[in-house]
């Protein structure tokens, strides 16, 4: 029987905690940014948890590879 594979493009976007919740990289930060609000660019600094609704998903895709 095969081994399942680790989806790339979910590890390279996404990041479990200890607690198994999943981190990302805010959307928008890439380009553009010079029409944003310093206050807007300051919120989308760092990493916020994905919705619970996803977190399954996600956990499949990556198949116990989280770093």
């Amino acid at each position: 029987m095969p081994k399942q594979k680790t989806h790339k493009g979910t590890k390279k976007r996404f990041r479990l905690t200890g607690t198994g919740k999943a981190k990302h990289r805010q959307a928008g930060t890439s380009h553009l940014a010079a029409r944003m609000s310093q206050k807007r660019k300051r919120n989308l600094r760092g990493t916020t948890t994905v919705d619970k609704t996803m977190v399954t998903a996600i956990t499949k895709a990556l198949n116990g590879y989280s770093s």
